[in-house]
């Protein structure tokens, strides 16, 4: 069974190893040893000193394996971005150029960089790694995320969106950012990937076109991507989609991929989901439920059976359940029923 924790410092080696499989334009986790450490040192602390309220703190989580102690994939929370460096994104909008003497109205589609995400939160560094793409355990990566948000809220912006990553092939060769690259710049898709991953975002501002990019005129290749995920990605997407994510208009600088966004309070698990009183025992009329503990610095989920006493409003829960998420009778979860 996977289990949802939050990362610790024996996780380095397989977070490396993640990095290294989760392959070109997962900006999020660069292979880099003092990146990768920062991001560990920086949930530690973030888990370490609950705050007040929202600021610049990474929510990092493993899925770990309850048999075998192997991680199997990571996931993350962003509480506030491009607070202390730019978060750029582009806009897709409309210019009209229209002549009413002549009789003409051309409506012409433009890509306009942005800041409109600044103290947004941001769902990341969704990874299932291979031997794990099995079942509900996507399900599980995805939406834990959810719970903790549900929980938490006042550590969280309203507006909570997630970076799709964009089509690129199997050597990191980005369509839309071949276009950019032979105009504005002259370092290929994997190194700006790179860059970007390890913090270094200077040259965004320095080489990126200031005014708006008019949409016909990039390459053929360049404009059949935008908006469009890799295809690795789809599966996540259509996850998002099913709580309320949606795109409107925003799209990664470099490979064009989709920015979905929803309302923190109109996320589907976070809306349904409730809290309930732990009883340990036999879940007679089981269904199958997403489950968190309610701890801040020692989280827990999975997705297990489990029994609602509405009369009670108790969740009946095996010990072996209950071991996982470390808690006891009394003690509260919360809990959402998944649909398969």
């Amino acid at each position: 069974m996977l289990v949802i924790r939050p990362i610790e410092q024996r996780d380095f080696p397989t977070l490396k190893q993640i990095a290294i499989e989760s392959g070109h334009g997962f900006t999020s986790l660069p292979v880099n040893d003092e990146l990768l450490q920062n991001k560990i040192d920086q949930s530690l602390a973030s888990f370490a000193s609950r705050p007040a309220g929202k600021g610049e703190c990474l929510y990092f989580f493993v899925a770990e394996d309850s048999d075998t102690g192997e991680v199997l994939g990571t996931t993350a929370l962003e509480a506030a971005v491009g607070l202390s460096s730019p978060f750029y994104t582009y806009l897709l909008g409309k210019q009209v150029h229209s002549s009413p003497r002549l009789g003409i109205y051309n409506v012409v589609d433009t890509l306009t960089l942005t800041n409109d995400f600044t103290g947004v939160s941001e769902l990341c560094t969704l990874f299932l790694r291979e031997q794990a793409r099995k079942g509900l355990n996507g399900r599980l990566l995805s939406k834990c995320r959810f719970l903790f948000l549900a929980e938490f809220s006042e550590l969280f912006d309203d507006r909570v969106m997630a970076e799709m990553r964009g089509v690129s092939d199997e050597q990191g060769k980005s369509p839309f950012w071949n276009w950019l690259q032979e105009h504005f710049f002259s370092m290929d898709f994997p190194t700006v990937d790179y860059l970007t991953g390890i913090g270094q975002k200077g040259f965004i501002a320095d080489l990126m076109p200031k005014y708006p990019i008019y949409v016909n005129l990039l390459s053929k290749e360049a404009r059949a991507v935008i908006g469009k995920p890799h295809d690795k990605t789809r599966p996540a997407v259509r996850l998002l989609e099913e709580e309320g994510f949606t795109c409107r208009g925003y799209v990664d600088i470099f490979d064009a991929g989709p920015s979905v966004e929803c309302d923190l309070r109109q996320i589907r698990t976070v809306r349904n989901s409730r809290q309930l009183k732990v009883h340990v025992g036999e879940p007679v009329d089981s269904g199958t439920h997403l489950i968190s503990n309610t701890r801040f610095d020692d989280f827990r989920a999975l997705i297990g059976d489990l029994a609602v006493n509405e009369e009670k409003a108790q969740a009946v829960i095996t010990e072996e359940v209950a071991r996982l998420l470390k808690v006891e009778d009394g003690d509260t979860v919360r809990v959402v029923e998944m649909n398969r």
